[in-house]
Parts: C-alpha cells; sequence; structure tokens
C-alpha cells in the first residue's frame, strides 16, 4: 500500500470515529485487498468446501466494524489487526456452532504447528486454537496479541511492533515463546505441568 493511501485510511479512521457515516465506505476499498488476504489465510486452514467463503467472511467482518465506531483507531495497521481479531472471533464462532449441530460439541486437537502450515487439506479445528490463545492471553496478553496479528493477521514484525509499541526485538521474543506455549499446550503437554 502506498504512503498516500496510508495516510487515506488514517484519515478515514479518524473521521469514522469522529461520526462520518460515509467514512467506512470510502476506507474499504483501500483495504479490501489486505482483508481478502487474511480472511483466504484463514480460511485456508479450514476443510475444502468450508461453508463459509471469503467475501462472506469479509462481509461478516465488515458488519461487525459498523458497531465499532468508537474504537480509537490509530492507523491502518491498527485497522487491520482488529480486522484479524474480528474474523479469529467470527471462524471460532462459526466453528463452535458447527461443532455442536455436527458433533454435538465434540472438539479435535491440533497442533499449532499444524495449524500453521496452512492447508487446504487440513480441517483444522478453531476451536481448541481459540481456547489455547484465549489462556495464553490470560498469562500474557502482549504475546496472544503478537500471534494474532502475526499468524492471523499476516503482518509483519515490524507493522506488529508499531501497532504494540514495543521493538521489533521484542516482538520476535514473544513471537517465539508464543509458539513454544501454544505448541506445548494444544498438544497436550500444558496440562502435565498443571
Amino acid at each position: 500500500m502506498t504512503t498516500s493511501s496510508t495516510h487515506d485510511v488514517t484519515g478515514l479512521l479518524l473521521a469514522w470515529r469522529g461520526g462520518d457515516e460515509e467514512a467506512l465506505g470510502k476506507l474499504t476499498p483501500l483495504v479490501y485487498r489486505e482483508l481478502r488476504q487474511a480472511a483466504r489465510r484463514y480460511l485456508a486452514g479450514e476443510r475444502p468446501g468450508h461453508m463459509l467463503q471469503t467475501t462472506a467472511l469479509i462481509n461478516e467482518t465488515y458488519l461487525r466494524l459498523i458497531g465499532a465506531r468508537k474504537v480509537s483507531w490509530q492507523n491502518r495497521t491498527h485497522f487491520l489487526a482488529i480486522c484479524a481479531q474480528l474474523m479469529r472471533r467470527i471462524l471460532t464462532d462459526f466453528a463452535r456452532s458447527r461443532g455442536r449441530h455436527k458433533r454435538s460439541g465434540k472438539l479435535t486437537r491440533v497442533t499449532f504447528e499444524r495449524a500453521l502450515s496452512v492447508s487446504r487439506q487440513m480441517d483444522t479445528d478453531l476451536s481448541a486454537l481459540d481456547e489455547a490463545m484465549n489462556k495464553l492471553a490470560a498469562m500474557d496478553e502482549r504475546k496472544s496479541r503478537v500471534v494474532e496479528m502475526r499468524f492471523f493477521g499476516g503482518m509483519d514484525v515490524k507493522e506488529t511492533a508499531d501497532v504494540l509499541k514495543v521493538s521489533p526485538d521484542t516482538v520476535m521474543r514473544d513471537w517465539k515463546m508464543a509458539k513454544v506455549w501454544l505448541l506445548r499446550e494444544l498438544s497436550g503437554d500444558g496440562n502435565r505441568g498443571s
């Protein structure tokens, strides 16, 4: 995205927060490509023929954003981080709903490494990953946000550092530690030490 587009996005976010009802409509085309890429990353881990398609995930995110006007938007990167968080919640809610209806709520655990190797062949259980992410957030909110932005949002280290207002080195340390913790948690080893 060009610098002028980045400034346009930031200006529109501020206008939207200030009550300009048309700002979100103007904002969406500027960030649509990035939202589409994020939605594809999320859906790539789902089983083939998943009922929720890329466009539907973006539309659902858009609908939830409409009510989020009171967020203190910082910039484009912050906006995309919030969108990534919303997409994760939407897919987790969808997976939980599907699990209740199809499997009587029975969950299948997957490893974080398996989830990281985004593949159409996988039937990733986002509920298990979401549960682990919530546990991580309860222990260390920043590490959880780093995973959310890097893995789910597709942000690089610098973008993540900018949103969290920490150094890139801190992001890398958090990223490494969070991956190890999540791998242990999702493999079931996290419960042995408790």
